[in-house]
């Protein structure tokens, strides 16, 4: 068996001025997740870059500023029929929530609704979210913060 081509991907965790987060809504092939924007890198493109250009094409988002590097995540899925090994890293963005405006987006690869989500929501909800540890890394950045001395978290 071969091994699955390597898809390099970056996420944004966009947290409002109360904390919430903001996912998206997807249905592939009758999987209904909700999931952070985010997306596969372009060609010659950096983690960055890549997460700027993905808000500005799902979100209607510009001109946002990028905060840390909070997680990763390697996981092995189906994209397109094709199965890759994804590796991805999550960045933290602080959004108003007057900010985010979905009819100014460019690219909305299958969204079907977007919502923002309080960690409270997140723990109660039976409906599938990826990551599957985001209220813990939501909570342990709140809590600790993007300390410079702690190793960021693996999903």
């Amino acid at each position: 068996m071969s091994t699955p081509r390597i898809r390099e991907a970056a996420r944004a965790v966009v947290l409002d001025e109360n904390d919430r987060v903001l996912l998206l809504r997807y249905d592939e092939g009758g999987k209904v997740f909700w999931a952070t924007p985010g997306g596969a890198l372009d060609p010659g493109e950096d983690y960055r870059a890549a997460v700027r250009r993905e808000l500005g094409e799902e979100l209607g988002v510009a001109d946002v500023e990028i905060g840390p590097q909070i997680a990763t995540r390697t996981k092995e899925h189906l994209v397109q029929g094709e199965t890759v090994r994804q590796v991805e890293r999550y960045f933290v963005v602080r959004l108003s929530v007057g900010h985010a405006d979905p009819a100014r987006a460019t690219q909305t690869d299958g969204i079907l609704a977007w919502k923002w989500w309080t960690l409270e929501d997140l723990n109660a909800t039976d409906q599938t979210v990826y990551p599957v540890e985001l209220t813990r890394l939501i909570g342990h950045f709140l809590a600790d913060g993007p300390s410079a001395g702690s190793s960021r978290m693996r999903l």
